[in-house]
């Protein structure tokens, strides 16, 4: 696996031999003291170009980074999709080679560097031959801190997680395996991180990132209340699914309570109490039930 230091000297190297390329930078978790170094970390660089039409016409000019184990070329798939593109201002290059390094390269226009440049905070200029590159701060993840709820958004938060729980449950009991899944996945989980990100920034005054994802949510959250957060994956079984969905319903209470008091919120013990009431009937019910009540 090629070092970090021949990646940067390979990456600044192809910009300055060709004239093409007058300015490079770079954001994404290498500019993040914060962010862990480990061997995954990407290299999420960006050309600033004279044009971008002769690099796209070439598509074998990316073979000077190295060796493809796999390519995706993000701007080509939407514009096969139908999306409205324009390659003239910018294209990307997500490249992953044999050796294990990924760069993430966009090639841009001035014009179109001076509309994005200043807007991340995690980023470092790398080389500038033409002093073209706005002055913006040192790198920091300031951008990516969790932002303190108000109160309306607490209120949407807990309102959505226990109104949708009621969709988890009547997947499971219909044996709709699909819909129950990616119901509790992609929306009950959701809510719950939002939860779980709240909390971690009220005990770190908010200027704290809890990672893409939630990612670092190892890192911040308590012992039990990781060890709460892992239980709240499950199989395809059912009775491992409900087991889930319980344990879930008991860390967003905490949590939620947690963050309502410290921000002066009101949790809505009725909607909870309600809902796990409700929950625990629907496990309960038969299979061939005529009424749920």
């Amino acid at each position: 696996m090629r070092s970090e230091k021949e990646m940067f000297d390979l990456i600044l190297g192809v910009a300055r031999e060709d004239e093409r390329i007058r300015a490079v930078y770079m954001n994404g978790s290498r500019t993040n003291s914060n962010a862990p170094k480990d061997i995954f970390q990407d290299y999420d660089i960006v050309y600033v170009v004279t044009e971008t039409a002769s690099f796209i016409k070439d598509e074998k000019w990316i073979d000077i980074f190295g060796e493809l184990r796999i390519l995706q070329e993000p701007d080509k798939i939407d514009k096969l999709l139908g999306m409205e593109m324009d390659f003239d201002q910018s294209y990307g290059y997500l490249m992953l080679f044999t050796d294990g390094n990924r760069i993430d390269l966009h090639i841009e226009t001035k014009e179109n560097m001076l509309e994005c440049y200043v807007k991340d905070s995690l980023t470092i200029p790398l080389l500038d031959k033409d002093n073209i590159l706005p002055s913006i701060s040192t790198s920091s993840d300031i951008d990516y801190h969790v932002k303190k709820p108000t109160g309306p958004m607490f209120m949407g938060c807990c309102n959505d997680f226990w109104w949708c729980l009621q969709n988890v449950a009547k997947g499971i009991w219909r044996d709709e395996l699909p819909y129950a899944k990616q119901m509790f996945e992609n929306v009950i989980r959701g809510r719950l991180d939002e939860m779980v990100s709240w909390w971690i920034g009220m005990n770190n005054d908010f200027q704290i990132s809890a990672g893409k994802m939630g990612k670092y949510f190892k890192n911040y959250l308590s012992a039990t209340y990781w060890e709460m957060y892992e239980k709240t994956y499950s199989d395809y079984n059912y009775d491992n699914l409900w087991d889930s969905v319980f344990v879930t319903c008991d860390l967003f209470r905490t949590l939620a309570v947690e963050v309502a008091s410290n921000l002066s919120f009101a949790y809505p013990s009725n909607d909870d109490k309600n809902m796990t009431d409700y929950l625990i009937h629907v496990r309960n019910l038969p299979s061939d039930a005529k009424e749920i009540f």
